[in-house]
């Protein structure tokens, strides 16, 4: 998928205009990435933290966000998105403008052992059957056709409405539910065959150990990136080895 070398990934930036600290630690994250001289960077969804149509690209924030993007990505690092409960209506204007590639919502990052199946997460919380069944609404091509076109002022008042009301629901719901199924994780890897994961969503970052036959070779292990808010983000960083470390990205 990209060139060996030293890979970044980032997931739950929520970039908006009204957190204006949030587009400074990112702008000063990508500038790193580029000095660092990154073979690719990984966005595992939810960059923005609502995104209602490639036609919004020009409202002066998004431009903004965009064109950071882009100078990393004219800088010479390959950058990969994959979407995110917020942002899955990114498409192909916003991509090219941006210098990035989409990916589909589960991909294989490297090969053999030092494989790593990557994702945004929320298709791991199964348990969340409410959330599941909302997902299922908005991923539906007509859903996403019947909104996209309606008028950028509708869609952002509605956009607005849905945070507001998923903020409602989440008070409502218990942390288990909203977490991953251990059942499901453990046979994505199985199935994909990779003995690494990385994904975000969750705002649980950690890492754990799961145990998917007898053996040393049967344990893999599944990394959770931070959502990025006040004093708290994260990045991970993956060597040509394939040694993983976390980088503290929260500004503190």
């Amino acid at each position: 998928m990209h060139k060996t070398g030293i890979t970044r990934f980032v997931s739950d930036l929520h970039l908006s205009a009204d957190r204006p600290d949030l587009t400074a630690r990112f702008a000063a994250f990508l500038a790193d990435t580029a000095a660092s001289k990154i073979t690719a960077l990984f966005i595992l969804g939810d960059l923005f933290d609502a995104w209602i149509g490639d036609d919004d690209l020009a409202q002066p924030f998004n431009a903004e966000v965009c064109s950071l993007l882009r100078n990393l990505s004219d800088q010479g690092t390959q950058l990969f998105f994959i979407a995110g409960n917020r942002d899955f209506l990114i498409g192909d204007t916003f991509a090219q403008a941006a210098g990035l590639q989409r990916l589909t919502e589960v991909e294989k990052v490297g090969a053999d052992e030092t494989a790593i199946l990557i994702m945004h997460g929320d298709t791991l919380c199964t348990d969340d059957t409410d959330y599941q069944a909302f997902r299922k609404q908005v991923r539906n091509p007509a859903w996403r056709g019947n909104f996209l076109a309606r008028p950028l002022a509708e869609r952002r008042a509605e956009a607005t409405a849905l945070r507001q009301k998923s903020r409602a629901a989440t008070k409502e719901k218990s942390q288990t539910i909203m977490d991953v199924n251990a059942e499901v994780v453990r046979q994505a890897l199985i199935t994909s065959g990779c003995r690494r994961l990385i994904h975000g969503h969750t705002h649980r970052p950690g890492c754990e150990q799961i145990l998917l036959a007898d053996g040393p070779d049967g344990v893999a292990e599944r990394w959770v990136l931070s959502d990025w808010d006040s004093h708290r983000g994260d990045a991970l960083e993956v060597s040509a080895d394939g040694s993983i470390r976390r980088i503290d990205q929260s500004g503190k």
